[in-house]
């Protein structure tokens, strides 16, 4: 499976962005994606996660009523759209993806990174 991220870049405090991560490659079901922020010791943080259902979510308390995610089952594609954005939220912001394959081998996928960065 490949990841592909987009949609970060510079934004002034209060603007918004929307971060995509198309999942492409051999036969696969998604089971769950998210968004994760890198921290400045490398630790991965969650920022929002959707099942492939799209019928289960959860935020961390600070993307609460401004982060929205959500996913294009047909695409393979999750989205995350970050309102009101702070400079707190400047990161390196990453793509997790999990499922399994039809001979029931399971995956989990990290995409490479992308930057946001919020300027005050």
């Amino acid at each position: 499976v490949h990841l592909v991220e987009s949609g970060g870049g510079l934004v002034q405090a209060g603007g918004s962005l929307r971060l995509s991560c198309a999942a492409s490659g051999s036969t696969f079901t998604m089971d769950h994606m998210g968004w994760y922020r890198q921290g400045l010791e490398m630790q991965l943080d969650l920022v929002a996660a959707i099942t492939n259902g799209g019928t289960k979510t959860d935020y961390a308390d600070s993307a609460k009523g401004r982060f929205t995610i959500s996913r294009d089952a047909a695409k393979n594609t999750v989205y995350l759209q970050m309102n009101n954005l702070k400079p707190e939220d400047t990161a390196v912001y990453r793509c997790n993806v999990g499922g399994d394959y039809p001979d029931d081998r399971v995956f989990d996928y990290w995409g490479q990174g992308i930057q946001v960065t919020v300027s005050s």
